[in-house]
């Protein structure tokens, strides 16, 4: 029987996007202009890859998605302040995120700034707070302390700040293809991996799940910023829901810039196939991370 990824994804995105709507102050919470900005990138749409990611890991490990929704929607807000501040003049300066305009364009550089901080406070909030009533069982205070050292170190400078540091002082030059990986695999694939590991360990998975969870989620993370450089080349304003073309107009270091597009089409091939390799022991328990692994190769947008 063929694994319904759509209903799969339409039925997580759902969960998530309830749990959000309960997690995020109102709109009409004082004062209410950071609230509604908040509100306004955490609900402009997107795929809400990162919290199903969380679920997939934590079903992979034998648990359910409301044992995880808090950690779901933790990499959520942890995602949508680093696209708040990315789209910031003094980084890549963006008018358009998905399809809509930037928090920037909206609500001023400052509120757009205060918004970003404000979610990735909140993240971390639901982390250490929200899981004692969430859950059918408490979580073990060591899983939720490791989750928060990795969550943490994934999002901070060795991780994704780091990655976006060595980005920017990339730009306009030429780097080798080992800064290359360096970028994507801490700017976009650390919290990837990160994702799928915090719902294996959350649900107290096997070592052996927990190990076949982490090399794939490295495999997931890199391919997803691969074609995340190839979309930029081919994609539209449409499809993506920002300009398409950017990377090259800002001289950013991509796989198709250094590598060419047919070489980075194997590459991102050639690291779903690893991840799937990776998940393969584990049976039919991976068969939506497998799922989401297509996903991210075949994706447009």
């Amino acid at each position: 029987m063929s694994f319904d990824l759509g209903g799969y994804l339409a039925e997580r995105r759902r969960l998530v996007d309830q749990a959000l709507a309960r997690f995020l102050p109102p709109e009409d919470a004082y004062p209410p202009t950071i609230h509604e900005a908040m509100r306004y990138s955490v609900f402009a749409g997107g795929k809400r890859l990162r919290p199903i990611l969380v679920i997939a890991g934590a079903e992979a490990g034998g648990g359910l998605a409301q044992d995880v929704l808090p950690a779901a929607c933790a990499m959520e807000l942890i995602h949508t302040y680093s696209l708040i501040h990315d789209d910031l003049p003094a980084m890549d300066d963006d008018d358009d995120r998905r399809g809509r305009p930037t928090s920037h364009k909206v609500f001023g550089e400052a509120m757009a700034i205060l918004a970003g901080d404000a979610l990735l406070t909140l993240a971390f909030r639901l982390l250490a707070e929200n899981f004692a009533e969430s859950q059918r069982q408490a979580v073990a205070p060591a899983r939720l302390r490791q989750i928060l050292a990795e969550i943490a170190e994934a999002a901070g400078t060795f991780g994704m700040i780091g990655g976006q540091v060595v980005d920017i002082q990339s730009e306009g030059k030429s780097v080798s293809a080992e800064t290359l990986e360096y970028i994507h695999t801490h700017k976009t694939a650390a919290l990837i991996r990160v994702s799928l590991r915090s719902g294996a360990i959350l649900t107290g998975a096997p070592e052996k799940v927990l190990e076949a969870i982490s090399q794939a989620g490295a495999h997931l993370g890199l391919a997803f910023q691969i074609v995340d450089d190839i979309l930029d080349v081919e994609g539209s304003l449409e499809q993506l829901g920002k300009t398409a073309g950017s990377d090259r107009r800002k001289k950013k270091v991509t796989y198709p810039e250094h590598f060419g597009l047919e070489v980075s089409r194997s590459r991102a091939k050639s690291l779903v196939e690893e991840a799937k390799s990776a998940l393969a022991p584990l049976g039919s328990a991976a068969t939506p991370i497998m799922a989401l692994a297509d996903f991210i190769l075949e994706r447009k947008s």
